[in-house]
């Protein structure tokens, strides 16, 4: 299988970046435009987020749970790639690492912003999430040897994005609120994509 190339983790860094950069835009078309990840990009996402929970009571329950499950899996996914990155070999799946580490870190600040904290979906939005996921691939990579970190890695994340692509996809079917709709429709494209070139590494 072709071995990925510092171009094709360019790409993958852009558009893995633009996923979320901040609420989603209204046009269900609109293709995500990379945006510069930053501790200031992601208070930006935040306070943006923090604006948008006035619009809760608009949100339908399955909009509420969409996104408290989302908050869960890109809390996992943060785990995951924080606990492989200090010992990635390959310099393209570090950059992509990279990439969706910065990328679920801004979609989290703004979710958390959107979840009510009053009114009939609070408890929805509050959610126990740990344990999210399936702990065993935690430990398989925990206790990875060196050597097989990086394929380690490459099973456990595209495997998880995977779960999240799938999951997105579902809730543009069904859900009621179109701001969280165009942010299921994202991560349906962005997680497709890091599963795409995790799988295309052999």
């Amino acid at each position: 299988m072709p071995r990925r190339t510092p171009l094709a983790s360019l790409v993958a860094a852009l558009l893995l970046t633009g996923a979320c950069a901040g609420p989603p835009t209204s046009s269900p078309s609109a293709l995500p435009q990379p945006a510069p990840a930053s501790p200031a990009g992601s208070a930006a996402a935040e306070s943006a987020g923090a604006g948008s929970a006035i619009e809760a009571d608009a949100m339908s329950g399955i909009d509420v749970v969409f996104l408290s499950t989302m908050v869960g899996h890109s809390e996992r996914t943060l785990q995951i790639v924080r606990l492989a990155r200090d010992r990635v070999r390959d310099d393209a799946l570090r950059t992509l690492a990279a990439a969706v580490e910065a990328t679920e870190a801004d979609e989290l600040a703004a979710m958390r912003g959107w979840l009510p904290t009053s009114g009939p979906g609070a408890s929805a939005a509050a959610h126990h999430h740990d344990g999210h996921g399936d702990d065993a691939a935690l430990d398989r990579l925990r206790t990875a040897p060196d050597a097989d970190v990086d394929r380690v890695l490459r099973d456990v994340l595209a495997d998880h994005q995977r779960s999240a692509a799938d999951l997105a996809r579902s809730h543009v079917g069904v859900g009621r609120n179109e701001r969280v709709r165009d942010l299921a429709r994202r991560i349906e494209q962005s997680r497709t994509a890091e599963v795409e070139l995790l799988r295309g590494t052999p």
